[in-house]
């Protein structure tokens, strides 16, 4: 069963605020720590793992270690993937013609069975108690569409499983904030980041299908294609928003949303 989902950045900042509204979007990522307490895996979708041009990653891969943080930023770990879980999720996924792939890494199973993490699932795990987790990798190449059927076949598997789970999807959003960043500036990123944050503190969250594509290719997003994924998933159950913030400390935005379903 799909318990909540929780929308989390991956930027250096969150783990070391410098102002108030950081700090405040901090607070909203260690609530969703505490709501997810629980639960018995997560499922992160994460766009900063493997890169695919045209397919969706499901990591087999036993043990998840850690290996790469975000300007010398290290977090150091170890997670389990929850290998029942990714093995449904691929099986349906491939089912209903789906672009997956199953990854894994040296061995099939067993100690030599591991995978790299990045900042862009280490960020969010320093916020949520450690549990089995499935690591799922987005592609930008395939439709709008197929992302959400992805996330709905996703979202099935979930509810059928006879365990509690968590959705998190790691998603920084527009990238080019401030002139003197590596993107420099666009009008762009402040008009995505805007409608994203009233989607979602409207539960608007359907009309991410109608944000123009020229749009999002100029805001320099890392975030729309994991929620589609994610708006698929919400499909299943009624959800509802317990908290939400957002912060744009340096050249990137960031926004944390924390939604829980209705009894």
């Amino acid at each position: 069963m799909l318990l909540g989902i929780g929308l989390m950045p991956h930027g250096n900042p969150v783990l070391e605020p410098g102002d108030e509204e950081t700090r405040k979007l901090a607070e909203v990522l260690r609530e969703i720590g505490k709501a997810f307490s629980d639960v018995d895996s997560y499922v992160i979708i994460s766009p900063h793992n493997v890169r695919m041009s045209d397919h969706l990653g499901i990591v087999m891969a036993e043990h998840l270690v850690s290996w790469l943080g975000f300007e010398g930023k290290e977090l150091p770990g170890e997670w389990e993937t929850d290998r029942e879980l990714a093995e449904g999720i691929y099986k349906a996924e491939k089912d209903a013609g789906m672009p997956a792939v199953d990854l894994n890494f040296a061995s099939l199973r067993g100690e030599y069975s591991r995978w790299p993490l990045s900042w862009g699932e280490l960020i969010p795990l320093n916020f949520l108690d450690k549990k089995p987790l499935v690591l799922i990798t987005p592609t930008r190449g395939v439709s709008r569409e197929t992302l959400v059927k992805f996330g709905e076949i996703l979202g099935d598997v979930i509810e059928r499983a006879k365990k509690r789970i968590a959705l998190i999807v790691s998603a920084d959003h527009g990238h080019a904030h401030d002139e003197n960043g590596p993107y420099g500036l666009r009008k762009e990123s402040e008009t995505y980041d805007r409608l994203i944050m009233e989607l979602i503190n409207e539960n608007r969250l359907e009309e991410l299908l109608k944000i123009p594509e020229e749009l999002v290719r100029n805001a320099l997003v890392d975030s729309y294609w994991q929620m589609l994924i994610m708006l698929g998933a919400m499909r299943k159950a009624e959800f509802e928003l317990k908290e939400s913030a957002y912060a744009c400390p340096t050249y990137f935005g960031m926004a944390g949303a924390l939604w829980v379903r209705k009894v």
